[in-house]
This record gives C-alpha cells, sequence and structure tokens, in this order.
C-alpha cells in the first residue's frame, strides 16, 4: 500500500494533442519583425495567435512531452522517477550530439571547434549528474511501491546512452544486441558499434601531428573496447611535456580528461544511490543490480590520458 496516493493535476486533454513528430508550422520572423512587435506590444509579450497553439509549444512539441509521463502503480514517488528518467534521456541526447560533432571536428583538423564542443558536454554530464540530487530522495519504501511495476525495465536498456558509452570507445557486441529487435534502433547502434570512436579519431590526430604509434593504436577492431596502448601513452606524454596555452594538443587532453572526470562522478553516483535504495538485491534489468554497477565505476575512457600523470 502506498504511503500517500498520488494526485495528477489535470493539465491537459491528451486526446487533442498531436502525436506526430513531424515539425509543426511556425513561421520565422526578424529583427524587424521582432521590433515591430514589441512597440505594437508596449513592450508586453504577444498573445494573440492563430490555430489551436502557439509558436513555443508547437517548436519544441511541449504539450506533447507533457502527455508521456505515465506511472504504471500507485507509488507516489514513481512520478519523479519517470520524468528524471526522461529528463536523462534528453540530456544524453545532447551529450551525444557534442561529442559525436566533436569527433567529426577531429577529424576535420578543427581542434578549436572540438573543444568548444567538449567543454559543453563536459557541463552536460555535470549537469546529467546533478539528477542524482532528485532521484535520491526516493527513498528504500518509496521506491518498493512502484518496483514490481517495472517488469524487466533497466537504465542499462537506453540506447541513447549506449550510444554515448560507443562514441567515447567503451563498445560492447553483447550490449548492443539488447536492441536488435527495434528495427527502428538497432541499424544506427550497430554502425556505432563499428565506427571508430571519437578517442580513435583522437588518437589518428596524434598520427597525422607526427606522433609515432603503433599500427594496434591505429587500425584495430572498432567493435572491441578500447585498451591502452603503450604508444598512446609515449605520445600524451610528449604533448604535456610541451604543456603550455596555445598547445591545441594539450589542450585537448585536458577537455577529453574533464569528461572522462565527469563521467567517473556520474556513474559513482548511480552506484552509490542505487546501493541505497535497493541494497544488494538484483536488478530489475537482469543484472546483479551494484555488482554490476561497482564494476562500471572503475571504467575510464581514455585510459594513458590518466596514465600519463604518472610521468609528470
Amino acid at each position: 500500500m502506498s504511503r500517500v496516493s498520488p494526485v495528477f493535476p489535470n493539465l491537459i486533454d491528451r486526446t487533442q494533442v498531436s502525436c506526430s513528430n513531424e515539425p509543426r508550422p511556425i513561421g520565422a520572423t526578424s529583427d524587424q519583425s521582432r521590433a515591430y512587435s514589441a512597440a505594437a506590444n508596449q513592450g508586453a509579450p504577444d498573445t494573440e495567435f492563430e490555430g489551436q497553439s502557439n509558436p513555443y509549444v508547437d517548436y519544441s512539441f511541449v504539450d506533447l512531452l507533457h502527455t508521456l509521463q505515465v506511472p504504471r502503480s500507485g507509488g507516489y514517488d514513481e512520478s519523479c522517477f519517470i520524468i528524471m528518467g526522461q529528463v536523462k534521456e534528453l540530456l544524453f541526447n545532447a551529450l551525444h550530439f557534442e561529442l559525436f560533432n566533436a569527433r567529426h571536428q577531429v577529424d576535420q583538423d578543427n581542434v578549436a571547434e572540438a573543444l568548444r564542443m567538449l567543454e559543453r558536454a563536459g557541463r552536460l554530464v555535470g549537469y546529467i549528474g546533478q539528477s542524482w540530487d532528485v532521484l535520491s530522495t526516493i527513498r528504500v519504501d518509496g521506491f518498493n511501491e512502484y518496483r514490481d511495476a517495472l517488469g524487466r525495465a533497466s537504465g542499462q536498456l537506453s540506447f541513447m546512452y549506449r550510444h554515448v558509452e560507443f562514441v567515447l570507445g567503451n563498445k560492447s557486441d553483447r550490449l548492443a544486441s539488447a536492441h536488435r529487435n527495434m528495427p527502428h534502433v538497432y541499424p544506427q547502434m550497430r554502425a556505432a558499434l563499428e565506427a571508430p570512436s571519437l578517442y580513435d579519431r583522437v588518437i589518428a590526430l596524434l598520427a597525422r601531428r607526427g606522433h609515432r604509434l603503433g599500427e594496434e593504436a591505429l587500425e584495430r577492431d572498432w567493435t572491441k573496447p578500447y585498451q591502452a596502448d603503450p604508444t598512446v601513452e609515449a605520445a600524451w606524454a610528449a604533448v604535456y611535456r610541451e604543456a603550455r596555452t596555445g598547445n591545441d594538443l594539450y589542450e585537448l587532453g585536458e577537455s577529453l580528461i574533464a569528461v572522462d572526470d565527469q563521467m567517473s562522478q556520474y556513474r559513482w553516483r548511480h552506484f552509490v544511490s542505487v546501493a541505497r535504495i535497493i541494497g544488494d538485491k538484483p536488478g530489475t534489468g537482469g543484472s546483479a543490480g551494484v555488482g554490476w554497477l561497482r564494476q562500471v565505476t572503475e571504467h575510464r575512457f581514455f585510459p594513458e590520458l590518466w596514465a600519463v600523470r604518472t610521468q609528470l
């Protein structure tokens, strides 16, 4: 029995919301048209719109977004759990976008733009980590009220998080295969598994800049998780011996390790929060729960960037 029965405010008529994800027409404005509207409204916002919506709602599908929270139990905390899960999914999408584009810029030898993208990526990971500040307010009794309703649903089945892991180089054919029954997801997941990671392309950049790297570091099976290579560590050691403003490879290394640092903190918060809520019970997705999470807290995406500190 739930300690508190949730009362959901009726804020939107779901039956009237378009479920299409095609862009909705909102028109365009200009500096001149915006200035005209501000003058005509005496500085107040617009309040008159044609049709059955407004440009803000249509631009970001806000009404559709707010129909996607559907609790399956009477547990009060389930609503928070669903919303925070969806928020994290959107943030994983934003994070992957930055990492994916940073990889492209590295391929183009445009390190300056890649650094800007990695700065945002690091901020996004930090923001995602803060989601545990909210999720940790769910206590063991609150979680147990709706845990059975999760079925086999688990965050390990997030294809967007898996894309983040893959673009960072932590590949897993087994975890990718969890999506093989999803024809709208698996082809892209498979392509990500088989593609070089951001770090693989950074290593190729090191080679283009004249650092001597072993063939194993430059040509390997991209579907396998990245393993530390002594020639890559030696290259980073040379870069870091020239640590100075204007050394874009040094700045790139620091940006990468900042993202790795934030990812480690996110995974640690995940591990601690889950241990606090379910203890050593198995996870909903078939894993050992905190036993599985404990293993992944030790992973580092860019191991040579951590190891090189010992040499400095």
